[in-house]
């Protein structure tokens, strides 16, 4: 694939960004992507492998080799259809999936992979400006309901997939845009919501009925008494209703119920979770007026959580105009660099340096919150302390503790799973760790133990990325195409 001594001649271009002052000015995107020849000199790498790990380290199995040597041959249109066979959002992988394909890219045993992420961003915006990306409605209707309950990246695959066999197509959400995590989770200067709603209006035209504002669950319970999770349901619908309107039922919700932190001080005014604070500035962003809206404006920020979540809080406290950020990871600091020989082609453990870190971060590792401080109910400091691990122990470094000045903690470490109350109001059973609980097989998976109620996505696996969320929603839809018609043409 490519060109034959590619690898060999040209090396890795990366993405560029717009300066850090001047993208700390708005909340719109920022990245520079290949031009045509870059992406055409990144497609020439592909070192046509005997074995393309690349394509088994993506979890939807984008057939890249394929798309590289199209891309190289400037070949976008067939490019845009390989990459569109197993990815329904280009756009969205394209810009925030952390690109496990490169990590297997057979050039990275020894050198820079391929630039795969790059070239899928180039090949999807491409093809929505050539006007390649048409909706696929479907010739014949097979009379058959289905609910799916949930409008993030697993939702919006499932019910596009379903749609396009022939089926009648409700996508519920709670709040009052579509999109999940994806919409509410992810900051706009990382992927602008005009990526959302031009899909959206696509799966509409092949046939989706979009509801918003509608919340799946018992009426009495809600999400349960002092949720953080974000809801603006104006509609409640209960379970029974839908299983009596509907062939099927996909739930596909997103993990949102955010990992506390109960700890001295907890309760004290400045503490909250990330997606207390993330979902604001993108309503904000979006148009919406909010009364008090929480702000780092001239605050010394402390984010604890070390992922991706973390970062978002911090190029958001940066726009706000944040007077410190500093983030907080339980663990020790990962090497720079991983030995490619032990972890190849896996995804390996190593230093990752995001585009917020630059714009302005204190990074602070192997460090434990003790103790929230305050004065008069009001926030004004962590109390920290130096933490080692030692035959698989954490041990607290005797002597270490201090308190930081803080004004506004962020609780960024990640989620325990799916909002149990849905789960619990249709009665599907739960594994260990709070996940519908389901099944991946090829005949008869995704399903639960209630009858014609399927799960996908972090309602089902978890926490996890946007890209597998895609690939459970395209094989739950498959699954429940099956389940109706007693086959399906799906792909998986």
């Amino acid at each position: 694939m490519g060109k034959t001594t590619g690898f060999m001649e040209y090396a890795r271009v990366e993405e560029g960004y717009t300066p850090v002052a001047e993208r700390l000015g708005h909340y719109k995107e920022f990245v520079i992507g290949l031009d045509e020849d870059q992406s055409r000199q990144q497609g020439a790498r592909c070192m046509d492998c005997g074995t393309p790990f690349c394509s088994h380290g993506c979890p939807v199995n984008n057939v890249i080799p394929d798309f590289n040597d199209l891309v190289y041959h400037a070949d976008w249109k067939n490019a845009s259809e390989v990459l569109h066979s197993t990815n329904n959002f280009p756009e969205f992988t394209g810009r925030i999936c952390p690109a496990p394909c490169e990590a297997a890219c057979v050039l990275n045993v020894n050198a820079d992979p391929v630039g795969i992420k790059s070239i899928e961003h180039a090949i999807i915006d491409r093809a929505w400006q050539e006007g390649w990306v048409q909706p696929r409605v479907a010739r014949h209707r097979s009379g058959k309901k289905v609910a799916v309950v949930g409008s993030g990246p697993a939702g919006m695959a499932a019910a596009q997939q379903l749609a396009r066999a022939g089926h009648d197509v409700t996508l519920f959400e709670k709040n009052d845009r579509a999109g999940g995590l994806l919409r509410y989770g992810i900051p706009d200067f990382k992927l602008e919501k005009a990526h959302i709603d031009r899909r959206i209006g696509q799966m509409q035209a092949e046939g989706v009925t979009l509801r918003t504002g509608v919340f799946v669950g018992a009426a009495t319970q809600g999400l349960g008494k002092g949720s953080k999770v974000n809801n603006g349901a104006r509609e409640n619908l209960a379970p029974g209703q839908l299983l009596a309107d509907f062939d099927a039922v996909l739930l596909a919700g997103g993990a949102e119920q955010s990992r506390d932190l109960p700890i001295p001080g907890r309760e004290l005014d400045g503490v909250h979770f990330a997606m207390e604070f993330l979902p604001q500035q993108n309503k904000v962003n979006a148009g919406d007026k909010l009364k008090g809206q929480l702000r780092a404006d001239g605050k010394h920020v402390v984010v604890i959580g070390g992922g991706d979540t973390g970062s978002d809080c911090v190029g958001t406290s940066r726009r706000h105009g944040a007077a410190s950020v500093t983030q907080f990871e339980l663990l020790p600091a990962p090497p720079r660099e991983e030995n490619r020989a032990l972890t190849w082609p896996y995804w390996p453990l190593k230093l990752r340096t995001s585009s917020s870190h630059e714009e302005g971060c204190t990074r602070e590792f192997a460090i434990a919150t003790k103790e929230f401080v305050g004065e008069k109910g009001r926030l004004s400091g962590v109390k920290t302390v130096r933490v080692e691990f030692k035959d698989g122990k954490m041990l607290e470094s005797p002597g270490s503790e201090k308190i930081l000045p803080a004004d506004l903690v962020l609780l960024a470490m990640g989620f325990v799973g799916p909002v149990a109350p849905v789960l619990e109001a249709f009665g599907v059973d739960k594994d260990a760790r709070g996940n519908a609980r389901a099944g991946t097989d090829f005949h008869g998976g995704y399903a639960t133990n209630v009858p014609k109620v399927f799960a996908a996505g972090d309602m089902r696996r978890g926490q996890s990325l946007v890209v597998w969320a895609i690939r459970e929603g395209r094989q739950a839809a498959r699954a429940v195409d099956e389940f109706l018609m007693g086959y399906s043409d799906l792909p998986r």
